[in-house]
C-alpha cells in the first residue's frame, strides 16, 4: 500500500512506516536462526558449526536471488504505475525465465564446486561432511529461493506487502517446527535441518507463484503478451546486476572472514555461529529501519521539504536507539546464556568465543546505529556513490583487520576487534557525508526516484 511520508510528524510517520518492515525482518531472521538453533541444541556443537559454516556460502546464491527480486520489482512497478500492463506482464515472464536460467547455472556450479569452496575456506575435517551435506540439499532447493524472491518482488511492485509478509511468517514458523520434528523425532541430523528448510521454502514458493498467477490474470491487457522480451530483460538486468555484484562482494568478504575463523577449530566456529546470528538480528533490524528512512528521505526531497529530511535524521536516530539500547544491555549482561540457546553440549572454547564476540561487538551497536540512519538518507537522496564507498570501506577494513589481528597474540579475539574498528571509521564517513549535503543547491534527479523504488523493495526481500 502506498504511503505519503511528506505529511504528519516525522517521528510518528517513520515509526508507523517502519513497524511492518521491522516485523518482516524478525521473521526473516527467525528463518535464518532456526537451522543453527536446532542443529546446536538437538544435535551437537559440530553440527552447529557445520550449518553456520555452510550458511556463508549460501549467501552467495542468495545474492543472485536478491538481485532478481530487485530488478523485477522495480521494472514491474514502473510499468504498472504507467498502466503498461502488457509490457508489465512481459517483464514478469521475462524475469521468471531469466531467473530459471540463472538458477540452473548456479545449481550446476554449486554441485560441481561447493566442496571446493568448503576446502577454500579451510573447513575443518570434523565438520566438512555435514557442511557438504547441508549445502548439497540446499542447492537442490535453489529454484524455490529464486522463484519465491521473484514472486515477492512482483507483489511489492503491485503495492502488496501484506501477502509476502504472511507467506514469510508462516514459512518461518513452519521451518522451526519441521526442524525440530526431523531432528528431535526422526533423528535425521544435519540432513533433517536441510530438508526442513527445503520443504518449507518449496511450499511457500509454490503458493507464492500460484497467487502471483491469479493476481496477474485479473489484470486485463490488449493484444498478445510477449513471453520473453529482450527490452525488458535489459531493463531488469540494469538494476539487478549492480545489486548482485554488491551483495556478492559482501558475501565473498564474509567467506574470507569465515576462513580465518575456521583456522581456530570447530569450537570457535560454533561460538561464532551462535553469536553472529544474534548480531545479524540487530544489524538486519537496523538495515530495515534505514531502508524506511531512505523512502522517507526520497519522498520529502521530491516535495523539496529539506528541513523535514533533517528532522527525519534526528527522529530516525531516536527510533533506532530505542531499539538498540535495550539489546546492548541484554547482550553485554547475559552473553553466555544467549550463546547457550544455540548449543547443546558446548565446549568451554565455544562459549568463550561467542561470549567474547558479543561483549566486544554489542556496545558498538550505538555507534553503528548512526551509520544506518545517515546511510538511509544518503540512499534516499540518490547519493549512491557515497553510500557504496562507506559500505565497502567497512567490509574491506573488517576483512583485512580480521586477517592481520588474528595473527597477533589476540588470536580469534583479534577477529572480533575488526568489527568495531570497521564500524567506527565507516560511521564517521557516513555521518560526514550526510552533514556536508548542500540542501540549498540540491536538485531532484531521476536517480532519486529510482533509488526510492529500489530501497522500498530491498526492505521487503526475503532472502531466506
Amino acid at each position: 500500500m502506498n504511503k505519503d511520508l511528506t505529511v504528519g510528524k516525522p517521528f510518528s510517520v517513520l515509526f508507523k512506516f517502519c513497524l511492518p518492515l521491522f516485523g518482516s525482518i524478525i521473521f526473516q531472521q527467525l528463518y535464518n536462526m532456526a537451522d543453527s538453533f536446532v542443529a546446536g541444541k538437538f544435535i551437537s556443537e559440530n553440527a552447529m558449526a557445520s550449518v553456520s559454516n555452510s550458511y556463508e556460502i549460501t549467501l552467495i546464491f542468495i545474492a543472485f536471488a536478491f538481485g532478481c527480486n530487485i530488478g523485477c520489482s522495480v521494472i514491474v512497478s514502473q510499468l504498472f504505475g504507467a498502466k503498461k500492463h502488457s509490457e508489465m506482464k512481459s517483464a514478469v515472464y521475462t524475469s521468471l525465465i531469466s531467473g530459471c536460467v540463472l538458477c540452473g547455472i548456479l545449481m550446476l556450479s554449486g554441485i560441481g564446486f561447493c566442496d571446493k569452496l568448503l576446502r577454500l575456506i579451510d573447513t575443518p575435517e570434523n565438520v566438512f561432511e555435514d557442511s557438504k551435506l547441508y549445502l548439497d540439499i540446499y542447492i537442490y532447493g535453489l529454484p524455490f529461493v529464486f522463484f519465491y524472491n521473484i514472486s515477492t518482488g512482483i507483489f511489492s511492485a503491485l503495492g502488496d506487502s501484506k501477502t509476502p509478509f504472511i507467506f514469510l511468517a508462516i514459512s518461518s514458523l513452519s521451518n522451526i517446527g519441521m526442524d525440530i520434528l526431523f531432528v528431535a523425532v526422526f533423528d535425521m541430523g544435519v540432513a533433517g535441518v536441510a530438508w526442513a528448510t527445503f520443504i518449507c521454502q518449496g511450499v511457500s514458493c509454490v503458493l507464492a507463484v500460484i497467487f502471483v498467477i491469479f493476481r496477474l490474470k485479473k489484470i486485463e491487457v490488449q493484444g498478445k503478451v510477449k513471453i520473453f522480451s529482450w527490452k525488458e530483460f535489459k531493463s531488469v538486468a540494469i538494476i539487478a546486476i549492480p545489486s548482485i555484484l554488491q551483495q556478492s562482494f559482501i558475501s565473498i568478504g564474509n567467506l574470507i572472514i569465515q576462513r580465518v575463523i575456521n583456522g581456530f577449530g570447530s569450537g570457535v566456529m560454533a561460538g561464532y555461529g551462535a553469536s553472529i546470528k544474534l548480531n545479524n538480528l540487530v544489524v538486519s533490524s537496523f538495515v530495515t529501519l534505514g531502508n524506511g528512512i531512505s523512502n522517507f528521505t526520497a519522498q520529502n526531497i521530491g516535495a523539496e521539504l529539506y528541513d523535514r529530511v533533517k528532522k527525519g535524521f534526528a527522529e530516525g536516530l531516536k527510533i533506532i536507539l530505542a531499539l538498540c539500547v535495550p539489546l546492548v544491555i541484554l547482550y553485554v549482561t547475559v552473553p553466555k546464556y544467549l550463546v547457550l540457546i544455540f548449543l547443546k553440549k558446548p565446549t568451554a572454547e565455544a562459549i568463550k568465543s561467542g561470549r567474547t564476540f558479543l561483549l566486544i561487538v554489542a556496545p558498538c551497536y550505538i555507534i553503528i546505529s548512526v551509520k544506518f540512519v545517515a546511510d538511509g538518507i544518503l540512499r534516499g537522496a540518490g547519493l549512491m556513490k557515497r553510500f557504496t564507498f562507506t559500505t565497502f570501506t567497512d567490509l574491506i577494513l573488517r576483512v583485512v583487520l580480521a586477517k592481520l589481528l588474528s595473527e597477533t597474540s589476540l588470536g580469534y579475539v583479534g577477529i572480533w576487534c575488526a568489527w568495531p574498528i570497521g564500524w567506527g571509521i565507516s560511521t564517521l564517513m557516513s555521518y560526514l557525508f550526510y552533514k556536508f549535503i548542500k540542501w540549498d543547491k540540491y536538485s531532484v534527479k531521476r536517480e532519486v526516484l529510482e533509488t526510492e523504488e529500489v530501497e522500498t523493495k530491498e526492505a521487503e526481500v526475503n532472502d531466506y
